[in-house]
């Protein structure tokens, strides 16, 4: 197996030797320190963001993308092998809806088929669910804020947020979203990993708990190895700490472990000085740290690896990690600079040998990549689709837009170019992306969704086969068998105005023609959390049931009503996408609106919808109501585990639906 970690460099070349482009280690803390003082003046003066997120131009080009198509007379290629959602075998219930088979992500709940584990209202809460009637096992008080799981037989991690401490103005490095600029305030994040005993649910115990510098950014779970990824900056960088420049800790992160909660902590740092690796060409001073987990033997870490550069987004196959990670741009000069090329840096690290891991190789491609599935690794090869969107310098941008899927494979201690097809897109940035074995669909949209199929069977020679326009866009793609493709987004105008959340169904079975066989609307100012959170999708092969959470916020279109919060369930098949319920839960009291759902899952012939206020039980055939377990209230002013929606897209009115009324 393989950690690769992804992150994008400003001003680097497509071209480089594996010399220049592979990491290099620190000697020793001395040189780590050396390096650090060196460039903190440099990072104190912040930067440009990348654009992506920014306007796209105008106008927009409608043009045909680049390398479409077959060579003339050849052979179509093969359609992708039925698609489908990760095989749940023989089992009656549920997983978290991942990327990839076999390699777990955490979520708010998660399940082992007879217990139903979850974060709400500050604590961790254990369900029966194969009881006649649901009920609650038991309760442990965490603290902290938000949170996710990771479960592993009678052990579950919990990764969560402590207090975080105001540090004042920061002078440079670090995530873009927690750092806008460099003199913004700056709050200086704490994680918690707690390592839960829950071989008795009604009495769940906290073996160990690891306080650890910075943001968790993700983790995978593949076998009994957990990886956990941490995103810090360096206390060296908080203005009012400059004695901390002289010294390693100040530019590492600190862990500290206890026993228990409280227990008597011992602070370390979280990886040695000689376990850091740093591009050879200035990129930052922030700190990604990879923690190694046995989570048969649970906490500390056995392994931890640096590197000198922030992460935002994870994604995991059955070989790779990746990290991917949008870096700031150095300010122009003046308005009439040209912006340097964005590009994403691709570390690689072998974690082969459980317990262990250790770099590899590095590489590069053109842009920025979207989110976990604009990565892949497939056959020994890291397929890539990423955007090339420009800075806008001086109220203005430089070039336009366009997208790229890159293929790669290690060669000589690098990550070598093997194909790239580009022009996808132009004028627009990437929506969605799905790579399903040799073939690739990727989604762009500014006023009209572009759905690309890309044959991938020649590595070499990546190629753009089909392409399908319609209005909106599919932010999520979800193979569902029968050479079917599941898209959920947002309907939109011809000006490009979105217009509510869809559900579109695609015939991919002919890469070279791809069809939207069928389209549900589910109203004017609707959205679903499953457009930015695939975890919250739940498909079931067994009965083509897909369910997701959805919030409309006026009347359906063609029908009555006063809007809706909850969860609703369809029948997709080739014949159509059919709904076959709704399922809600109620207001709490004094409360004149209802929890949104989060989260859904199956167990036996019952669906459970999650919100912040309990666990509701509905039969799988219709989701008629059956069941419901409320969740202890908050004790004090802690909040609550289940994280809470982003904000609602533009498209939808700022309060949610009212109670439904029995």
């Amino acid at each position: 197996m393989a950690i690769v970690i992804a992150g994008a460099l400003p001003g680097v070349g497509e071209a480089r030797s594996s010399k220049t482009i592979r990491l290099k280690t620190f000697s020793s803390c001395r040189s780590l320190v050396a390096y650090g003082q060196r460039y903190a003046a440099k990072a104190s003066r912040g930067g440009a963001a990348p654009a992506v997120g920014m306007p796209d131009p105008a106008p927009a080009t409608q043009g045909a993308p680049g390398a479409q198509g077959a060579p003339e007379g050849a052979a179509p290629p093969s359609p992708p092998t039925p698609a489908s959602a990760p095989a749940s075998g023989d089992s009656d219930s549920s997983r978290t809806n991942v990327q990839e088979e076999g390699i777990d992500e955490p979520d708010v709940i998660k399940s082992d088929g007879s217990r139903i584990f979850t974060l709400a209202n500050g604590k961790l809460l254990a369900v029966d669910g194969r009881a006649e009637k649901p009920r609650l096992l038991g309760s442990l008080e965490m603290g902290g804020y938000g949170g996710e799981l990771l479960l592993f037989g009678d052990r579950v991690l919990v990764l969560s947020g402590s207090a975080p401490a105001f540090s004042g103005p920061v002078d440079g490095g670090g995530p873009v979203a927690a750092r806008p600029a460099s003199i913004a305030p700056h709050w200086n994040p704490t994680s918690r990993l707690t390592e839960v005993d829950v071989s008795d649910p009604g009495d769940m115990r906290v073996r160990r708990t690891l306080e650890v510098d910075g943001s968790v950014v993700s983790a995978r779970l593949n076998g009994a190895t957990a990886r956990v990824v941490v995103a810090s900056v360096p206390r060296a960088l908080l203005r009012g700490d400059a004695g901390a420049r002289a010294t390693a800790s100040g530019w590492l992160p600190g862990a500290t472990l206890r026993k228990g909660v409280a227990g008597k902590g011992t602070r370390r740092k979280l990886a040695a000085c000689r376990a850091v690796r740093r591009p050879r060409t200035y990129s930052g001073l922030d700190m990604l740290s990879v923690l190694t987990i046995d989570m048969q033997k649970g906490l500390p870490a056995v392994d931890v690896d640096g590197l000198m550069t922030d992460a935002q987004t994870v994604y995991a196959s059955t070989t790779g990690l990746y990290v991917a990670t949008q870096r700031w741009l150095p300010l122009p000069a003046s308005p009439d600079q040209e912006p340097p090329p964005l590009t994403t840096s691709v570390h690689k690290l072998d974690i082969s040998v459980p317990g262990k891991t250790e770099y590899r190789s590095s590489g590069e491609v053109t842009g920025s990549v979207l989110n976990q599935f604009s990565l892949s690794e497939y056959k020994g090869v890291l397929r890539v689709a990423s955007t090339d969107t420009p800075p806008w310098w001086g109220n203005r941008q430089q070039r336009e837009s366009e997208s790229y899927v890159t293929t790669l494979e290690e060669r000589s201690g690098a990550l070598a170019q093997l194909g790239r097809v580009g022009g996808l897109g132009r004028g627009e940035r990437i929506f969605a992306v799905r790579f399903i074995d040799d073939t690739a669909f990727v989604v762009t949209f500014r006023q009209v969704d572009p759905l690309y199929t890309l044959d991938l069977s020649v590595p070499a020679a990546p190629k753009v086969v089909g392409e399908l326009k319609i209005l909106g866009y599919s932010a999520y793609l979800h193979p569902v068998g029968d050479g079917m493709l599941l898209g959920i987004g947002q309907d939109a105008t011809e000006e490009g105005q979105t217009a509510g959340a869809q559900l579109s169904l695609f015939d991919v079975s002919d890469l070279s023609k791809p069809v939207r066989i069928a389209q549900r609307a589910l109203g004017s100012s609707s959205s679903s959390d499953v457009e930015y959170d695939h975890r919250a999708f739940l498909f079931w092969p067994k009965t083509s049931l897909a369910v997701l959470p959805v919030q409309v916020f006026s009347k359906r279109d063609g029908g009555s009503g006063s809007g809706f919060s909850g969860a609703i369930g369809f029948r997709v098949r080739r014949e159509g996408i059919d709904e076959v319920g709704r399922v809600s839960h109620e207001a709490v009291q004094g409360d004149d609106y209802a929890p949104p759902v989060t989260r859904t899952l199956v167990m036996g012939d019952r669906l459970f919808t999650l919100s912040a206020v309990g666990l509701k039980t509905s039969d799988l055939a219709m989701l008629r109501d059956e069941a419901f377990v409320p969740f202890p209230a908050a004790s004090g002013s802690q909040g609550g585990g289940v994280s809470p929606p982003p904000p609602s897209p533009p498209s939808a009115v700022a309060q949610p639906a009212p109670a439904p009324k029995r």
